[in-house]
């Protein structure tokens, strides 16, 4: 699911009396909400957009249905985003506040073992009967059923139940007290009682989604693409924490197998907007007689993002890459500088934490709680997590290429590698080789320098591109030897952790511990920072974490962008307030408007 924004876990909760058009309830972890109750919109919308217009978007790959909350094939973008909605709307502009949406009222019990809400009586959903208990116990339960994608059971594994109290009252109920459990429940999508018509949830696929959002879905073209139309009886449009945003007529979502094609799609005006992750695109081909005229417009977002980790991604349930000697010695044989310099125009930064760009990623050596927290695990996690300062390996002067190579090479010797016949062989005389699974084949250019580096060790890597489907249907079931995955983080990690590092995830299918850690030691930490009492334990519990993760070396770490790069065609107007945390797509998609 997609992972929101949490932060400091101290409880605050206000409430207000008022019902009706302005949502009532904010809740906030350890700090006074940003916006009042009464408030009339948030900072970073436009209340008086117009509505009117179309939004065409693309989407690499292609879709087989229209539930999103299955672990079986792939569901058709926008479902989530503009046809559910949820209990609270979280701001964009704090780092975890919520505010009514669904509910109007809500309760944290004194012990802090439930957590109550109340319907707003105009909430309805797109054929018009109202939103109950009933159907947000229903939506619970069925995404917390074996029938569903397995990350809601992973994030909400506290929350024993859901129970109608009244019409439109309905309770949480937690095995054991969760510092962020409270607002989780307020993410939780609800959909109606009436979807598929009573069919068992893992069979409704095509079945037309019921939802209160503000958006209904007009047509399909399988895999192809899909059109939603604004309902003109969209509930919530006057709500505060709705107004000024989802303002097209129509929405689409065009899908393209190539990105060459996809990009030549958008020059001829097939869709209007782009968030660009090809840096050689970026520099190279987001030009020409369009963009020199003004009708293609380029721009740079700043953001606050939290920017986590992706990289070159192990399967540690491969025999060939249990050994941390190996991971590491595959790691010092890519050249990030001659990449970026080369390869990506100087336009990117090396990941170096799970955490980048935040305070949550570790720095220098741990200390004071830190090293309390690290203290009772120092016989189970190498010297090297309280000695040294991970850094991924470089090339910069005075290291070179060469001399990792020359590392890796006697790193490869201690764990039972030598060069042989033409390869680098086991003592069974077994050759080294494995398959990067890729998705996109923007990667291959990368892969290229890599594969011939690894080549140098007698290492053979072949890579791989495949359809979306197949790549996420090999990823589900954990059947690669290694890929590119990224791992991305909120302001505020929590309990999506668990289904990022913790053992109970590595062996279940559709979880997000791609790489397959089973370290009690991670465990240990991971359970530290989903029930961490305050904001200064989450940070000490999350940088721990971090640096044993780096130590562990499970991936070879690749870049990010601290930017969102954007193209558009000039018949849109914005808001003139960013929001702080927030995707380029999601920008586009809810707050924009069209300006013709």
């Amino acid at each position: 699911m997609k992972i929101l924004m949490r932060n400091l876990l101290v409880f605050l909760l206000l409430l207000t009396a008022c019902r009706g058009v302005a949502a009532s309830p904010a809740l906030a972890l350890g700090y006074m909400p940003k916006y009042t109750a009464g408030f009339m919109h948030f900072d970073y919308v436009n209340p008086d957009a117009p509505k009117r217009g179309s939004l065409a978007l693309s989407v690499m790959g292609n879709f087989d249905g229209l539930n999103p909350f299955l672990l079986k094939g792939i569901a058709a973008a926008g479902v989530t985003d503009l046809v559910f909605e949820t209990l609270m709307e979280q701001s964009l502009d704090e780092p975890f506040s919520q505010y009514g949406l669904l509910a109007d009222d809500v309760e944290l019990a004194k012990d802090r073992l439930s957590v109550t809400y109340h319907l707003n009586p105009q909430a309805r959903f797109s054929d018009g009967s109202p939103v109950l208990a009933e159907d947000v116990k229903f939506s619970f339960d069925a995404l917390k059923s074996e029938l569903a994608h397995p990350q809601y059971r992973f994030y909400w594994a506290d929350i024993k139940r859901a129970v109608v109290v009244d019409v439109r009252t309905v309770r949480f109920e937690f095995a054991r007290v969760n510092p962020e459990l409270h607002l989780l429940t307020g993410q939780m999508p609800v959909f109606s009682r009436k979807w598929g018509g009573g069919k068992p949830f893992d069979k409704m696929v095509m079945d037309t989604p019921l939802g209160s959002g503000p958006y209904q879905v007009e047509e399909v073209h399988l895999g192809k693409k899909i059109t939603f139309r604004r309902n003109p009886a969209y509930w919530a449009k006057d709500l505060n924490s709705r107004r000024g945003m989802f303002n097209y007529d129509t929405v689409s979502f065009l899908y393209y197998k190539d990105e060459t094609v996809q990009l030549e799609a958008f020059k001829a005006g097939e869709f209007d907007f782009i968030a660009v992750y090809n840096s050689k695109q970026w520099a190279r081909d987001y030009r020409g007689t369009k963009f020199n005229r003004g009708l293609i417009k380029k721009k740079e977002l700043s953001h606050h993002n939290n920017a986590g980790m992706q990289g070159f991604v192990f399967n540690t349930r491969r025999n060939i890459f249990q050994d941390k000697r190996v991971r590491k010695a595959i790691g010092l044989a890519l050249d990030f500088e001659w990449s970026n310099r080369n390869l990506f125009y100087d336009q990117y930064q090396r990941c170096d934490s799970y955490f980048s760009n935040s305070e949550l990623a570790s720095t220098g050596l741990p200390q004071g709680d830190e090293l309390k927290l690290l203290e009772p695990f120092r016989d189970k996690l190498p010297p090297e997590v309280f000695t040294r300062t991970w850094q991924p390996p470089s090339t910069k002067a005075p290291g070179s290429l060469r001399a990792n190579l020359r590392q890796a090479k006697q790193l490869l010797a201690e764990a039972g590698w030598n060069y042989s016949d033409g390869a680098l062989r086991n003592a069974k005389g077994q050759p080294f080789e494995f398959e990067l699974l890729l998705a996109q084949k923007g990667f291959e250019r990368i892969s290229g320098p890599f594969e011939r580096n690894l080549a140098k060790l007698g290492i053979h890597m072949n890579y791989r591109t495949v359809d979306v489907a197949l790549y996420q249907r090999r990823l589900d079931t954990f059947d690669f030897d290694m890929t590119v995955h990224s791992f991305g983080q909120s302001q505020s990690p929590g309990n999506e952790q668990m289904n990022m590092w913790h053992s109970s995830a590595a062996e279940r299918e559709g979880s997000n511990n791609v790489i397959g850690i089973k370290d009690p030691v991670v465990d240990a930490l991971v359970e530290k920072i989903v029930y961490a009492p305050d904001r200064k334990a989450l940070v000490t519990a999350t940088h721990a974490l971090d640096r044993v993760l780096l130590n562990g070396e499970y991936l070879v770490p690749n870049w990010f962008v601290p930017t969102h790069r954007i193209a558009y065609w000039d018949k849109f107007g914005f808001p003139a307030t960013l929001p702080l945390y927030y995707s380029a797509t999601e920008w586009m998609l809810r707050f924009s408007w069209n300006s013709q």
